[in-house]
């Protein structure tokens, strides 16, 4: 494959290009789904093709195509090369990289079983017998369960002398119930809606122990039919799980990329409060709160060696001890907060899609505290996890989450289930009531496989770890 590559990059140097990159993706995607006690969706698609970039005088070019050839790949080379010579005349700013270093390197994403292993027979016989448990009552309308997995072949060589090869592995595993009666439809999932998939093999799908939850998950949607409605109040609030994960991705991860920051995003998905005048002094969480980035993450859904920029994958903080400290950048912005290197977050969804910047895996740091005596220093308040809704303003500020479900706090235990619960806060205030955060045991890693952005979207998929946190006096309705 880098003797194809080759021939793309030996025509950007002919052309003396500024800059160019070959990426060549061979890429695997099977989907199971079943429905009702019925298969729903079974899928096996390849993909095989390349994408060019070039950079000329400051402007930007990119081309794609299908047929591995070597006529196809010096036409779409030089149709690369047309465009970005066309927008450099254009341009109001001359687009300049920061200096990443030529890599030559393999990496793959570590994993003990290769799903694509394992017989579609076995696979459906899981996705049944969960199917079985959902449908044993009848209170339980639809039921849905799926798996999915991802091999991505890339091979990624540049003008600049890079050639990386990489091997990236994703596995998930979902289902839901909904349980109607004649007066509302309730649904309780596992192990959240927007969870479930992170960077391993087959052994991600038996660790899940997906059958081994499908009773419970049932039985709570079922009880949610009855369950009293949550009371609108202020009050204090413990998020856990994909629930933090949602609320760590849409108020922080989006609001600290870069090129939504300096409003490349803004006509389609917003801008964002977290403006580079503000980095290094915007108290942006309490103190006890640091978020990090990482793309050398285990189990990382963004983790891999290099991104697409051919940036070897690093370590950060994007809020360090409550202050916005980093945001996630490729090479073609970081000098504008003054930096000379990529923080490595330059990403694209295919081969047929120019890399843009996204969200790394972002995690909330565990903190001093045990999982008990985070419910224990409540006297009114509301534990939530397992996302049903979401909204967020243009800016990243306003927010608006609901949950599946929720579980009252009294004096400091839990003291039963409510139905439809929703709460409310601006992003730096709600970040600024978060008082205690369970320690290292209760720290797990969540993986949102479905994050889209630009124009035309790309859909990336990235991971958000963390222990269960507290947050004073929050907004709770119904």
């Amino acid at each position: 494959m880098f003797d194809f590559a080759k021939k793309a990059i030996e025509i950007l140097d002919f052309k003396k290009a500024q800059f160019g990159d070959v990426r060549i993706i061979d890429e695997r995607t099977q989907f199971l789904s079943v429905k009702n006690s019925n298969i729903g969706d079974i899928s096996d698609d390849m993909s095989l093709g390349f994408g060019i970039r070039v950079l000329y005088n400051g402007g930007w070019g990119f081309a794609s195509g299908k047929d591995m050839t070597i006529k196809c790949v010096k036409e779409t080379a030089m149709k690369a090369f047309e465009i970005a010579r066309a927008s450099s005349q254009v341009k109001k700013e001359k687009t300049k990289l920061a200096y990443e270093p030529a890599h030559k390197d393999f990496w793959q994403t570590p994993y003990l079983k290769d799903p694509f292993t394992v017989s579609l027979e076995d696979k459906l016989k899981l996705l049944f017998a969960i199917d079985k448990v959902l449908t044993a009552d009848k209170r339980i309308k639809n039921a849905y369960s799926r798996l999915k997995f991802i091999k991505t072949h890339k091979w990624y060589a540049s003008t600049e002398g890079s050639e990386i090869e990489q091997v990236l592995l994703y596995s998930g595993g979902y289902y839901r119930a909904v349980s109607a009666n004649l007066n509302e439809v309730q649904q309780r999932s596992f192990p959240g809606e927007h969870s479930g998939a992170l960077g391993m093999g087959w052994e991600l799908i038996e660790d899940m122990k997906m059958l081994e939850n499908a009773q419970k998950v049932r039985d709570e949607a079922i009880a949610l039919l009855s369950a009293p409605q949550c009371p609108s109040d202020e009050m204090d609030l413990v998020l856990e799980g994909d629930q933090l994960a949602l609320q760590i991705h849409e108020s922080v991860g989006h609001a600290t990329e870069l090129d939504r920051v300096l409003g490349y995003e803004e006509s389609y998905a917003g801008s964002s409060f977290a403006t580079t005048e503000k980095l290094g002094k915007f108290k942006y969480a309490s103190k006890i709160v640091n978020l990090v980035a990482d793309g050398t993450l285990p189990g990382g859904l963004a983790t891999q060696g290099y991104d697409d920029d051919g940036v070897r994958s690093k370590r950060w903080h994007i809020v360090k001890n409550g202050i916005l400290s980093g945001y996630a950048t490729n090479r073609e912005f970081c000098s504008r907060i003054g930096m000379n290197e990529s923080w490595s977050c330059n990403r694209a969804d295919s081969f047929a899609s120019i890399p843009i910047v996204r969200i790394p895996n972002l995690s909330l740091m565990p903190g001093q505290h045990s999982y008990e005596e985070l419910i224990g220093g409540i006297k009114k308040g509301i534990l939530l996890n397992s996302n049903k809704s979401w909204s967020i303003d243009q800016k990243r500020l306003n927010f608006q989450f609901g949950c599946e479900s929720g579980w009252l706090i009294k004096n400091g235990k839990i003291a039963g289930m409510v139905k439809n619960p929703v709460y409310q806060g601006i992003t730096p205030e709600f970040w600024n009531s978060c008082d205690a955060i369970a320690d290292h045991r209760s720290w797990k890693l969540y993986g949102v496989s479905n994050c889209g952005k630009g124009q035309p979207t790309q859909i990336s998929r990235m991971c958000h770890a963390s222990s269960p946190a507290r947050f004073r006096k929050v907004k709770i309705c119904k």
